[in-house]
């Protein structure tokens, strides 16, 4: 779980560094990039979430 906390920050720190340079340089790829980076994580996240639980259903 620790892992996955430090992917949780260093993700966020990407996010937030992509919409930061947006701010400064006005490109649109910096934008882009945030969002890519924000779907696959919301994507990792449910994978990992539906793991869990499948783990929880066969466990019971």
């Amino acid at each position: 779980m620790l892992i996955l906390r430090i992917v949780g920050v260093l993700t966020a720190i990407a996010i937030g560094a992509g919409i930061f340079a947006y701010l400064i340089s006005g490109e649109k790829r910096y934008l882009g990039f945030s969002a890519r980076i924000a779907k696959y994580a919301l994507i990792f996240a449910l994978v990992v979430m539906a793991l869990l639980f499948l783990e929880r259903v066969i466990v019971i």
